[in-house]
């Protein structure tokens, strides 16, 4: 079936000498991989009139492919990129949160199945990120939201309460196994309030630091197979 969709490119793996492997989340259909064969082998190399340079993470494309729907790698035949970043790449904060993204998006994406309000979301985002300049609490927010499509986002009916369940994904009236301390759950409530429109410069970076390894340990928690992503560190240095 040949089909005209918006895409996000999630991963890029050099195949042999010349072609790529590469990973999209679509609107169209979710979870995707192409085969693009001769995608590498010079620096003028095109694949259906696009450069080997649109297969950056989070690129924004719109393509043309034939999908097959047998669990296979699919074809692409045109690509173009839609939306141009024009911060992004040439600042290293912005970067380095989407190289994050995109690799914990690789860890977290295991459907083939469309999803246009995830995808949506993430276009969103990613536009927010390009075209704003305080962005300190961008990947935070990102990975909150993210849990309410993946479907473990907190339960926050009993908000009040002193204690956060990592495991179970609610608030507890007492500290046991498995819970964040007195402190660390009244971090974690101050995240639940952010959104990308609030005050960027509302927590410390050691405040940020202790935020994000709460949200990591709460999304391998939460998925199976998780794996921290190795640009976390990268990360962890630039917010340092």
């Amino acid at each position: 079936m040949q089909v005209k969709t918006k895409a996000i490119v999630l991963s890029a793996l050099k195949f042999q000498e010349s072609s790529l492997i590469v990973k999209c989340f679509t609107q169209s259909d979710g979870l995707k991989s192409y085969f693009v064969r001769n995608a590498v082998a010079s620096k003028s190399a095109k694949v259906g009139g696009a450069k080997t340079a649109y297969f950056q993470p989070m690129t924004l494309l719109e393509i043309e492919a034939i999908h097959k729907n047998k669990g296979t790698l699919e074809q692409l035949k045109e690509i173009k990129i839609y939306q141009p970043y024009q911060t992004i790449p040439n600042e290293i904060l912005k970067s380095s949160m989407l190289l994050f993204i995109a690799e914990l998006l690789q860890y977290s994406i295991h459907e083939e199945e469309k999803n246009s309000d995830f995808f949506d979301f993430i276009e969103a985002a990613l536009l927010w990120l390009d075209s704003h300049q305080e962005t300190a609490n961008f990947h935070l927010i990102f990975l909150l939201e993210t849990a309410k499509y993946l479907g473990f986002y907190p339960d926050t009916t009993d908000l009040d309460l002193p204690y956060f369940h990592l495991q179970d994904g609610q608030f507890a009236s007492s500290l046991g196994t498995g819970t964040l301390s007195e402190p660390e759950t009244a971090l974690f409530k101050r995240a639940l309030q952010l959104r990308f429109d609030t005050d960027q410069k509302s927590f410390h970076v050691s405040e940020r630091q202790q935020l994000l390894k709460i949200i990591m340990d709460y999304y391998a928690q939460h998925l199976s197979g998780f794996k921290m992503p190795k640009s976390l560190e990268v990360l962890k240095a630039v917010f340092s």
